[in-house]
């Protein structure tokens, strides 16, 4: 390590040769945990020079030593091996400083000791605050590319690279994985404190191949392989522990697949089990695409599902009524096994309502509720007004 060369006197005292102090940073390094004695640059001088002058660091110093722990930041020193070097440093150098080893150097090592203690603080102080500088950027940074990557795996962009920057993030897309989507009353924001909760309380479960959590279009997802569905189970305790007394929250799951296709689509199954779920009003909290495929299949031709709905339920819409009461009595109906009693209790109306209206919907469209056959195209229509929103609206 080069050391600048002094040849300055302060007080008419002759300070450390540089061979000297080039060779005790060299040391210092050797035995502080091999940390690079170039992060010393300068700074045994300076103590040298404050032993005698007892000076406050300078500004040139200052900056040196921010860039220093900047740099040391860079090179991903940890914190703890820097100021182990500095303090080190401080403490070996002190018993080779010309204000220690100068005449009558024992009448001034009080005031020694404190002008190079508090040198030794600031130098550390000013590390850390350069450290931390570049720290706090390359967190920023690495949050910047975990959000885009977040972004294109869920999104499907970028197929051919996210393979590769999958790895940094311990992911093998390769294999089969699942993904669970959670909806709650207020969208989940990147970085929001149940996202970070729910993150953290799955780290000393799993590995960080296990479980990769996220926000995505103001849903908290989570991606896991699928030979650790447990991962899932714990993501929707933890979910549920963090949100406490709020039990608005619902979680689609959707189906395994593999490859970073494969994430795409299992995440819009879960997607689409939280819309299924909610077009439906199912009281299930948690949403598996599998138990749902029935109505994914539905949903799949949303043109002749519009068909069907506007074939066999159109004529409700001119009752006095309107159609919303006889579809809600059609689809507690069904909901119920067909049992009108059990139907009445959930729409909090009478029998005697129940069978007139269902004798109502069998007038107008001529499909009985109490038919077998006709009672299947009546159920599906029923699901597929739900699905798309009919009658307030035509498609979803």
């Amino acid at each position: 390590m080069t050391v600048t060369t002094v040849t300055q006197q302060r007080r008419g005292a002759q300070l450390a040769a540089p061979d000297e102090l080039a060779a005790l940073a060299t040391k210092i390094a050797a035995e502080a945990d091999g940390t690079s004695g170039e992060l010393l640059d300068g700074y045994l001088q300076t103590l040298a020079e404050v032993s005698v002058s007892r000076r406050p660091p300078s500004d040139d110093e200052l900056r040196q030593w921010r860039d220093i722990g900047a740099r040391a930041a860079d090179l991903g020193v940890p914190m703890r091996s820097l100021i182990n070097l500095y303090l080190r440093a401080t403490w070996q150098a002190w018993p080779h400083l010309p204000g220690v080893r100068g005449p009558d150097a024992t009448d001034r090592l009080c005031p020694i000791g404190e002008s190079i203690m508090r040198t030794a603080d600031t130098a550390v102080m000013t590390l850390a605050e350069g450290y931390e500088e570049v720290q706090r950027w390359i967190v920023r940074r690495e949050e910047s590319l975990r959000r885009e990557f977040i972004d294109d795996l869920f999104d499907g962009r970028d197929i051919g690279g996210l393979a590769e920057r999958a790895e940094r993030y311990g992911l093998h897309l390769g294999w089969a994985h699942v993904v669970a989507a959670a909806r709650g009353a207020e969208p989940f924001v990147d970085g929001g404190l149940i996202a970070r909760q729910v993150e953290t309380a799955l780290r000393p479960h799993f590995g960080i191949r296990d479980a990769l959590v996220g926000t995505k279009d103001g849903l908290l997802v989570c991606l896991a392989p699928q030979q650790h569905r447990a991962v899932l189970d714990e993501f929707v305790r933890q979910l549920s522990l963090a949100l406490g007394a709020d039990t608005s929250w619902r979680v689609g799951i959707g189906r395994p697949q593999s490859g970073a296709g494969g994430v795409v689509r299992s995440f819009e199954q879960a997607r689409g089990a939280l819309e299924i779920g909610s077009r439906l009003g199912l009281p299930e909290q948690v949403l598996r695409a599998r138990e749902l495929l029935v109505y994914q299949v539905l949903r799949r031709d949303t043109a002749a599902l519009s068909e069907l709905v506007t074939e066999v339920l159109e004529p409700l819409r001119t009752t006095r009524m309107g159609a919303e009461p006889l579809l809600d009595t059609l689809s507690a109906y069904f909901d119920s096994g067909s049992v009108a009693t059990v139907a009445a209790q959930r729409l909090h109306v009478s029998v005697r309502t129940v069978t007139y209206r269902l004798r109502r919907i069998r007038d107008l469209t001529g499909y009985a509720a109490d038919d077998p056959r006709q009672a299947f195209a009546l159920h599906v229509a029923v699901l597929g007004a739900q699905l798309i929103g009919w009658p307030n609206q035509e498609s979803s």
